[in-house]
């Protein structure tokens, strides 16, 4: 037996284009683990509409500082942002390092040890590999972002995957902040958290109202991990679970303990106690 068809109607027939559909997607802001540069590709994440209100927020928040002018704080702000959605991490993440490390934005700035730029990266450690690739002036305030934020993702990339989402920021941020021992620097294990000061003080605008689990550590686990659901961490866990009751024996189900009350030992109880304990003392037991 067979059949022809005589009408065919495709299915998407009528309906607007794939990729113009998912940019007219509603994303509240680009700290929810549903933000463009987490979910979509690069080119779509790019001319998605919450590119340029991260932009925007950006430079808001660049500008409540009272250390940069409008100009600068707009252009660091698209560059800052466009590298963020490039290698998948946070804007607030790029916004809290560069206070951490160059709250005056001062692109001349080098600190002791050799670290230049908005991001205070180190020329000897980075530039021979990455200059042919993103430059080598390091007082450049784009060439500088865009060697931050890679060196960023460069060490999230590098944290395990046992590690919760506050445990792998934490570790990326040491790491960036070269706190390896921690014998240079005696302090510097707090860095991960003048970072986390700096996002929840000055970056109010990119994270809309968010703290810095949901603003920053949640949405680059979910990228470090392909948006799986971060696991809890050990102390959630523990403090989720109920104590097992402690048996001496293996059970399908926790025996209620049972409390039996007794009336005061017979004179002739008694005796057979002592008879016993008395007949241990004599073999030695």
């Amino acid at each position: 037996m067979v059949y022809t068809a005589q009408r065919v109607h495709p299915v998407f027939l009528g309906q607007a284009p794939v990729a113009g559909r998912v940019l007219a997607a509603g994303y509240l802001d680009s700290s929810s683990t549903r933000a463009p540069w987490l979910n979509l590709p690069e080119p779509l994440a790019l001319r998605h509409p919450q590119f340029q209100r991260d932009v925007e927020a950006f430079a808001t928040d660049l500008r409540r500082t009272g250390n940069i002018g409008t100009d600068r704080a707009d252009s660091i702000a698209r560059v800052a942002v466009r590298e963020a959605y490039h290698r998948r991490i946070p804007p607030a993440l790029v916004l809290g390092v560069m206070l951490t490390e160059n709250d005056a934005f001062k692109p001349s700035a080098r600190s002791k040890v050799g670290a230049m730029g908005l991001m205070q990266i180190m020329p000897r450690m980075w530039t021979p590999n990455l200059g042919p690739i993103l430059g080598r002036n390091l007082k450049d305030d784009e060439t500088n972002l865009r060697y931050g934020v890679y060196i960023l993702k460069h060490f999230a990339k590098r944290t395990s995957d046992t590690l919760d989402a506050t445990g792998a920021t934490r570790l990326a941020l040491l790491n960036y902040n070269g706190c390896v021992r921690g014998r240079n620097t005696p302090d510097c294990r707090a860095y991960p958290d003048k970072v986390q000061r700096h996002v929840e003080r000055s970056a109010q605008s990119i994270c809309a109202g968010k703290g810095f689990r949901d603003c920053v550590a949640l949405p680059l686990w979910a990228a470090l991990r392909g948006g799986s659901t971060p696991p809890l961490p050990v102390s959630s866990v523990s403090a989720a679970l109920v104590a097992a009751p402690v048996t001496d024996r293996a059970s399908d189900s926790a025996v209620p303990s049972v409390r039996v009350s007794r009336g005061p030992r017979t004179r002739k109880e008694s005796d057979r106690m002592a008879s016993y304990l008395l007949g241990l003392v004599s073999r030695g037991e």
